[in-house]
């Protein structure tokens, strides 16, 4: 054989995912695959598997390296993105990596690399979770010499070259979780964001796949990676002419943000790696399957909300919310979230911000009457907060300016910039972090507050600490302040809102227990913010509620059915005033509560499925029940279809074996199309083989645009 017979090998194998560390002798530790399990695999096994991917025979050599390691670098051959950067005394600083000790279990490893003249240690950790996600972490320790800026150190893993097309991810306000597909360009690319927070534009995930075209829905080898961290992020691609492909993802660092002295350790966010061969519901099964299995995933049914923003904005009348908590609980609300405007001075959205105290001339008896009634009506009772933030106009700003964070000397904002007329407190300061804990846990303790949407409105524009760049430093006293709260109120839950989608990562919701995918509640939008958020996150922690009529984000009028068909694809509540609702509109959200409280458990434990449809203007999103006994499906239009007849909709994941009858759920209302009606949906339902409808599917009527059929399947 070809190969150093020196190296060694640790096979890490799960849920149909395999990965193998090749140890050389000299260097890091470099992944020869990653992807579809191989099995066991003796010695001579590996060794012929090395010889057949490698480039070149000794003695022969070739100008690059013949494999990317865990941390490419150009002293290795490697030409792309380095996989760490360094600078000490201003100058860059290049490890001369030596091997240490590999642990390893059959799911998991932990490789040490040192490098004693720079005083450096490097641990790499890879562990595959349940479904086979595979995430990946650094931590860099000084142990001499002077201190180290960290620049970058991010994780990137080879996929096969044949993977030539990539998917990526952008969007607004309003518009979060676009995808663009195109083919994946020659060189060295980075695609990041400077906001603070990940942004309405965040790439969210990088996804590689074979073939032109956005990745199919069922079918198809995808390879993916999401940075779990909630704020500024580089997504990598290096498609090289000598080299393997690499996809990764680390921390976006500024300078002089990441200086590690001797005796301390830099530790990078966690980044998720998803391969999957069937489409992108398999890497969907990955993060699902992963995400429930964590200890604090949510246990309990998630509940029917209403949030009052909508219904009453600033204007805070007593009588008319607590009119409005007894109708949301006559219709079977469960939760219901009290949002902006409770606080001092908080008349508009220009002050207020930083005063987390209950406004005496607005709720002159407090909000004690209010939490009895919700609490009376066996709801739970949230409240809107924004902790990060301060507006100038406040007691707060006003007794600590230098609590901001910020070049003080740019307070207040230029003309004609007004970062939504608000500011960022520095949470990294000991007594600005002490003063919002101890306001938000009094009155969450005062009031028994059983949930908080805690929103983040404004990008962190240079951000500033101790005279420093700040966006590290405020993330991670962030998550320490929730994690600080759940531990003081157990039972509570949080909700990341970020002017709507803007901060919905695994690395928020390591403290969180739900996301607002968006602000806007226009269900055409949502039909697709939801689809996209949910590759990742399981519906259950995707706010999806029912807006007005007519869409506050964008003046679109549509039917109460369709946007009630659009909160099923997620975890379901309401954003309107639902006092002005008349006799009828009250009794189909009664009739929608009782769907959903029957519904919900198949929904939010179900496994993802969509149907890879030729027709732009058709969406369909499903759940399949873990044992397959039962699947639901919303089947909807965003625009008008192409055909006269329309394609058949397949219902997959079902047992191909078992037989289901399917029926409309009309709860939710009819649906409206022309006068062409198939006979299984004039009937009301029909029961089939799982295998024909899965293949073969129903045949559905030309739906007119912004409508929608919920198709329930359940095994006879």
């Amino acid at each position: 054989m070809t190969t150093d017979p020196t190296t060694t090998w640790t096979p890490l194998r799960r849920d149909g995912v395999g990965v193998l560390l090749a140890h050389p002798p000299t260097g890091l530790a470099q992944v020869r695959h990653w992807g579809r399990d191989l099995g066991p695999l003796t010695g001579a096994d590996l060794e012929a598997l090395a010889a057949a991917g490698d480039r070149q025979t000794p003695p022969g050599t070739i100008d690059a390296a013949a494999h990317p390691a865990l941390l490419p670098q150009e002293t290795d051959g490697w030409p792309g993105r380095p996989g760490l950067l360094l600078v000490r005394d201003g100058v860059p600083l290049t490890p001369a990596w030596q091997p240490g000790p590999v642990t390893a279990d059959a799911h998991a490893a932990e490789v040490v690399a040192t490098d004693p003249a720079a005083g450096l240690t490097l641990r790499t950790r890879l562990h595959l979770e349940p479904g086979g996600l595979l995430g990946v972490e650094h931590a860099l320790r000084v142990d001499g010499g002077s201190p180290v800026e960290v620049q970058w150190l991010e994780a990137a893993l080879p996929v096969p070259t044949r993977a030539d097309t990539v998917t990526t991810f952008s969007g607004r306000w309003t518009r979060e979780k676009a995808p663009a597909t195109g083919p994946l360009p020659r060189g060295s690319l980075a695609r990041q964001t400077r906001r603070g927070r990940p942004g309405h534009d965040q790439p969210w995930l990088l996804a590689l796949s074979e073939g032109q075209g956005r990745p199919r829905d069922r079918d198809g080898a995808v390879w993916a990676v999401h940075l779990a961290w909630p704020a500024d992020v580089t997504y990598r691609t290096d498609r090289l002419p000598d080299q393997p492909t690499l996809l990764g993802a680390g921390e976006l660092l500024r300078p002089g943000e990441a200086v590690v002295a001797p005796g301390e350790e830099w530790t990078t966010p966690t980044a998720w790696f998803a391969w999957s061969d069937a489409g992108l519901d398999g890497i969907s099964a990955r993060f699902h399957t992963f995400v429930r299995s964590r200890p604090q995933h949510p246990r309990t049914p998630r509940p029917l909300v209403l949030n009052t923003w909508e219904a009453v904005y600033f204007d805070h009348d007593p009588a008319r919310v607590l009119a409005l908590a007894d109708r949301a609980a006559a219709i079977g609300v469960e939760r219901f979230v009290l949002d902006d405007g409770w606080f001092l001075a908080r008349r508009d959205d220009t002050r207020g911000l930083g005063d987390w105290e209950v406004d005496p001339a607005v709720w002159p008896d407090g909000l004690e009457p209010l939490a009895a009634r919700v609490h009376g009506h066996g709801m739970q009772l949230g409240l809107w907060v924004e902790p990060e933030m301060v507006s100038l106009d406040s007691d707060l700003a006003r007794a600590h300016p230098d609590w901001l964070l910020q070049d003080l000397a740019q307070v207040p904002a230029p003309d004609g910039l007004s970062f939504r007329s608000q500011y960022v407190l520095d949470l990294a300061r000991p007594e600005a972090y002490a003063h919002v804990l101890g306001q938000i846990d009094a009155v969450v303790g005062r009031l028994g507050v059983d949930f908080l949407k805690w929103d983040h409105n404004r990008d962190l524009v240079d951000a500033r600490h101790a005279g420093r760049p700040g966006v590290h430093a405020q993330t991670r006293a962030l998550l320490a302040l929730v994690a600080d709260l759940n531990a003081r109120h157990p039972g509570l839950e949080v909700e990341s809102c970020s002017s709507g989608g803007a901060r919905s990562d695994l690395g928020v919701l390591d403290v969180t227990d739900r996301v607002w995918a968006s602000d806007s509640n226009d269900a055409v939008e949502r039909q697709d913010i939801q689809r996209w958020t949910t590759l990742l996150l399981p519906p259950e922690l995707v706010g999806a509620h029912v807006g007005p009529p007519t869409a506050h984000s964008s003046g679109r009028t549509v039917d109460l059915s369709y946007r009630l068909a659009t909160a099923l694809t997620g975890s379901a509540g309401f954003e309107w005033d639902v006092l002005t609702c008349d006799e009828d509109e009250v009794a189909v959200l009664t009739r929608f509560a009782g769907l959903y409280r029957e519904v919900r458990s198949l929904l939010h434990t179900g496994t993802a499925v969509h149907a890879d449809v030729r027709d732009p203007a058709l969406r369909v999103t499903g759940a399949v029940a873990p044992d397959r006994s039962a699947g639901l499906w919303t089947v909807a239009t965003v625009a008008t279809l192409e055909d006269a007849r329309p394609e058949p909709v397949r219902l997959h994941g079902l047992d191909p074996d078992a037989r289901y009858r399917v029926r409309v759920r009309d709860e939710v209302g009819a649906a409206r199309w022309g006068w062409v009606t198939p006979p299984w949906l004039a009937a009301g339902e029909v029961t089939l083989p799982g295998r024909v409808l899965g293949d073969v599917g129903l045949q559905i009527p030309a739906l007119w645009p912004a409508q929608a059929l919920v198709l329930h399947a359940t095994r006879v």
